[in-house]
């Protein structure tokens, strides 16, 4: 069994001073599982830099939500891998947020996995459906074409970094949480199109966390929302834990 990987995903929230005091409120609830369970927190860019520095030495890992796909360059507001690479260890991409509010593509996708995986970060890119695609049986297709062009031209030896988050875009942040038996085709899915760990993301809760995590494909969970919270998201480790260790 993989090492259960736990990543909180804080998207806009949070204060510079409020995400660090939170981040040190974890790093103390958090050392229990750290044994067991990958734990990672993907705080708004703006305050990556201090939290890294304030959890360094700690078993919690730091991501960003995001970045561009050159080192550097007139890119006006963008990050890039090679500004995170070496005290960030992991990076977000193609998370249904971005691909919808923001229009990134798969190509911008592809481009973003490879300066990635270049700069040795640790990908986590965000597959879905939304509710028209999955309701019209789509689910296969669309997951198919997603993680098709995502790793068009990937070494197999890069996509060791590589996880994948499943994210029904239905399930995201309006509550409604793809049934264990849903999730754990989807995942099962993925698994026969690319040797890598999937995590399950949509509306991830303590109360949901047990069932999901216990499917057999299920190697994780992108949390959103519980993730703002310390005892929901330590709630959610504790449950990856005990599933790890039983």
């Amino acid at each position: 069994m993989r090492k259960p990987l736990i990543a909180g995903n804080w998207k806009m929230h949070f204060t510079v001073p409020e995400g660090l005091e939170y981040a040190l409120q974890l790093r103390r609830d958090l050392e229990p599982y750290s044994a067991v369970v990958d734990a990672v927190i993907l705080p708004p860019a703006v305050m990556l830099w201090e939290i890294a520095n304030a959890l360094r030495g700690c078993a919690i890992e730091v991501g960003a939500q995001n970045a561009g796909w050159e080192d550097q360059g007139p890119f006006t507001g963008e990050i890039s891998p090679k500004m995170l690479a070496g005290w960030c260890h992991y990076l977000l991409i193609g998370h249904s947020e971005r691909r919808q509010l923001f229009n990134e593509t798969d190509e911008e996708l592809n481009r973003k996995l490879h300066a990635g995986l270049r700069h040795r970060l640790k990908v986590i890119l965000a597959v879905g459906e939304t509710l028209e695609e999955y309701e019209a049986g789509r689910t296969a297709e669309v997951i198919t074409r997603q993680l098709n062009a995502a790793v068009y031209g990937v070494e197999l030896r890069q996509a060791t970094e590589l996880s994948v988050a499943y994210e029904p875009v239905w399930a995201i942040g309006t509550g409604k949480t793809a049934t264990p038996e849903i999730a754990q085709e989807a995942h099962a899915f993925i698994k026969s199109l690319l040797d890598a760990p999937v995590l399950y993301g949509g509306s991830v809760k303590p109360e949901n966390a047990e069932e999901l995590l216990a499917q057999p494909d299920v190697d994780g969970a992108l949390v959103g929302g519980a993730s703002l919270e310390v005892e929901s998201f330590a709630a959610i480790c504790e449950t990856a834990a005990r599933l790890s260790r039983s």
